[in-house]
C-alpha cells in the first residue's frame, strides 16, 4: 500500500447460524492478525442482530462473515440490512465459504463487498481488506 492507515485496521469475523466449522474462520483471522490487523472474533453460533451490534461496539471497518451452511443470501441479506438500520456506513462486509457464484453476484448487488470461495489465497483477501480500507475509511 502506498499509503498508510492512521490506525490498525480492525476486523470482526463470525460465524452465523447454526454452522458448526469454524476452522477456516480461525485461519482467516489468525491471517489478518499476522497482516497486522486487529481481529475480534466473535466465535459460533451468532445472528445478525449480534454480529451487526459487535461490529458497532468495536468500531470495525469491516466484518467477515465465514458461512458453509448454505444459508448465505438470509445471513448476508440480513446483515447489510441491519447495517443500514444502524446507519452502519464505511464498513465493509465481506466473507467466504460455499457459496455459488450466481449468489456472490447477487450479494455484490444489494452491497456486499467480495465473497471469497474456498482455495483463495490468503494474500488476497488480506490486500483486498486493507485496499477496501485505505479507500473507504472515514479518517
Amino acid at each position: 500500500m502506498a499509503e498508510t492507515l492512521s490506525r490498525p485496521i480492525r476486523v470482526l469475523v463470525a460465524k452465523v447460524g447454526l454452522d458448526g466449522h469454524d476452522r477456516g474462520a480461525k485461519v482467516i483471522a489468525t491471517t489478518l492478525r499476522d497482516a497486522g490487523m486487529e481481529v475480534i472474533y466473535t466465535g459460533l453460533r451468532q445472528s445478525p442482530e449480534m454480529v451487526v451490534n459487535a461490529a458497532l461496539q468495536e468500531d470495525v471497518d469491516a466484518i467477515g462473515i465465514s458461512i458453509l451452511s448454505g444459508a448465505h443470501m438470509t445471513v448476508f441479506t440480513k446483515i447489510i440490512n441491519l447495517m443500514k438500520e444502524k446507519g452502519v456506513k464505511n464498513v465493509l462486509l465481506t466473507g467466504g465459504g460455499i457459496i455459488p457464484e450466481d449468489d456472490m453476484q447477487a450479494l455484490n448487488k444489494i452491497g456486499v463487498g467480495k465473497l471469497f470461495a474456498p482455495g483463495t489465497s490468503m494474500n488476497d483477501i488480506v490486500a483486498y481488506i486493507q485496499n477496501w480500507t485505505l479507500e473507504n475509511r472515514n479518517y
